[in-house]
Parts: structure tokens; C-alpha cells; sequence
């Protein structure tokens, strides 16, 4: 198709996200730009068992903080499962360098989340990112 879309390299998407109302706006956004939400939870262990299940996912947004445990724990779990991770928090936490793509400060606006998630997928194509967002650390070069 001459002018039509590029086909995304992340498209199928893993939310973790303990406030509802972010969650919610979050997967509907998402959900308008065209991506596919995989599953949207808000504690550890359900984030654990839908990357476990072995569900295919190219990118997973997640907080830190969730009532069960912490984010930290379901992004070293993805990562070791070849699945790339944005965190999306109040603060980026220590060692997130090691284990993520890049962390995306709250709050932000959903401009920022899609240009936050555009940059993951230029390094993953190999491109340089265009302009990153204000509040966006991009860890992969």
C-alpha cells in the first residue's frame, strides 16, 4: 500500500496499573491509537500470570507502586521473557536502566505515552527516536 500505515512493531500491549481511572483512560486511549491491549490488571501476580500464560506482548506499561507488590518485580519478569517495559510512575526507580526500555514520569499527558512508546519502538527498528516527551527517560539507544 503506497500510502497507507507502516505496520507497528509494538502493537500488542500488557497494562499494569493499580488506579482505575488510569487504567481506564489509559486502555481507551491505547485502544483508539490502534494498539491491542492484551490485558489490563492492577496487581503482581495477575501481571505474572498473563506473561507466564505466554501471551504475545511487545511492550508492558506498569507502575510501580501496586497493591500487592511492586512494579520492579513484573518488569524484571518481562524483561527476562524478551518482552520490552515502560515504566509509568511517579518516580523512576532504581536499576530500572537494567531492566526497561524507558520510564515515562505521572503524570503526563497521552501525547506524551504514544511519543513515549513511538521512541521504544524507533530504537527497537533501529532509527534514532524523533523528539522525546518531557518526562521520559528513553534508556535504549
Amino acid at each position: 500500500m503506497l500510502f497507507g500505515r507502516k505496520k507497528r512493531r509494538i502493537s500488542r500491549l500488557l497494562i499494569v496499573e493499580d488506579e482505575p481511572l488510569v487504567a481506564f483512560d489509559t486502555e481507551h486511549f491505547l485502544r483508539e491509537a490502534e494498539f491491542e491491549i492484551v490485558a489490563t490488571v492492577d496487581r503482581v501476580a495477575s501481571a505474572m500470570a498473563v506473561i507466564r500464560d505466554g501471551e504475545e506482548i511487545d511492550l508492558v506499561l506498569v507502575d510501580m507502586s501496586l497493591a500487592d507488590g511492586s512494579g520492579m518485580d513484573v518488569a524484571k519478569a518481562a524483561s527476562e521473557a524478551g518482552i520490552k517495559v515502560l515504566f509509568v510512575t511517579g518516580a523512576c526507580p532504581d536499576g530500572a536502566r537494567d531492566i526497561a526500555a524507558g520510564c515515562l514520569a505521572k503524570p503526563y499527558a497521552q501525547r506524551d505515552l504514544l511519543a513515549a512508546i513511538n521512541a521504544i519502538e524507533a530504537v527497537i527498528d533501529g532509527r534514532k527516536p524523533k523528539k522525546l516527551p518531557g518526562g521520559f527517560s528513553l534508556f535504549e539507544t
